[in-house]
């Protein structure tokens, strides 16, 4: 359809919007001004957009679509050098095997889509997965044991790519014949008292802190409440008679439980793919971009709770989880061996 818009068109043009100018573009791309005048010319009529206009002294203002073009074409060269990374380091034979790492709260068909798209691409490639926490399994990317894995946010380190592709609505989860699923949305206050299950800390404290810091803000005390180091324990717990919990919107549901999402609140999961920036197989940027093309819209337009909390990774591996991981304990009591390092 558009077979006369070549990659050249999309550098010539964004040196000359970038530069403001025909001369200065033209130096810098080693071409005489004539030639990007014609080829300026000729994209925006095949196009039939306008991308800049001129001043009178010579220098050019890019148009809205203009500035548009200058972060999609970025985009397109990005994706270009990546193919071709890519494309480089099979033909060397640099990638024999993968190994790709998955947490629990994440969608498992996301990871599976991952593993999928990359033996599209090379159906001879291993792929070895892993499951793990957040923490861990960035530690694992860090040491160069894990190539990339999906997580749940929040994360921060300057030696990761960080992309977020997803994002989820969190809604509370409880028994069928509970007296509150005659409502469609539930009140922040219908948490008070009936909140009882909650993901293990350990297993993402930086996500447990920043759920405390949301539930604090709606006016919510959680005095006490179960563990649980898996989703599918989660809704065992609840099932059982243990209290609400909070689960990913969309997340697959025993038969005796239903969801209620929670009015006047916009809290998520955020989903991430993390990997080293300078080690990682030149195939893993590509797969990335794929998969936040291809998440589903409600879940990328869902706007996150307006409390971000980023911390970095401790330099000390977390401490294991001891004995029975569904346990009943206080909450001041939990909390606070959190911030004491002794949780």
């Amino acid at each position: 359809m558009y077979d006369w818009a070549e990659l050249r068109h999309f550098r010539y043009l964004l040196t000359i919007l970038e530069r403001q100018g025909f001369r200065v573009a033209a130096e810098e791309l080693h071409t005489s001004q004539p030639n990007l005048s014609v080829q300026a010319r000729q994209f925006q009529e095949n196009a039939s957009v306008r991308l800049y206009k001129k001043l009178k002294n010579g220098r050019i203002r890019p148009t809205e679509t203009g500035l548009a073009f200058i972060a999609l074409a970025k985009l397109l060269l990005e994706t270009r050098d990546e193919v071709i990374n890519a494309l480089v380091a099979i033909e060397r034979g640099e990638i024999g095997s993968v190994r790709f790492g998955c947490t629990p709260l994440v969608d498992q068909s996301l990871f599976r889509s991952f593993c999928a798209m990359h033996k599209e691409i090379l159906p001879a490639c291993a792929i070895r997965p892993t499951h793990g926490d957040t923490v861990q399994l960035a530690e694992e990317v860090l040491a160069g044991a894990v190539d990339a894995a999906i997580v749940t946010l929040p994360l921060k380190h300057a030696e990761l790519h960080i992309e977020e592709i997803r994002r989820d609505r969190l809604v509370v989860c409880l028994r069928r014949d509970n007296a509150l699923t005659t409502k469609a949305a539930l009140q922040p206050t219908d948490l008070q008292d009936n909140l009882g299950v909650l993901y293990h800390p350990q297993r993402h404290p930086d996500a447990h802190e920043r759920l405390l810091e949301w539930l604090a803000d709606a006016g919510v005390r959680v005095k006490e409440y179960s563990r649980a180091s898996h989703p599918s324990e989660m809704q065992m717990l609840v099932k059982d008679g243990h209290g609400f919990t909070l689960i990913r919107e969309g997340s697959t549901l025993d038969e005796e439980l239903t969801t209620r999402p929670i009015a006047g609140v916009d809290w998520t999961v955020d989903t991430a793919v993390i990997y080293h920036k300078l080690r990682h197989p030149k195939t893993v940027p590509l797969l990335v971009r794929k998969l936040g093309s291809t998440a589903p819209q409600s879940a990328k337009e869902t706007k996150p709770h307006k409390v971000s909390v980023l911390v970095d990774i401790p330099k000390r591996p977390p401490q294991p989880v001891m004995g029975d991981p569904v346990q009943l304990t206080f909450f001041r009591e939990a909390h606070e061996q959190q911030r004491n390092g002794t949780g």
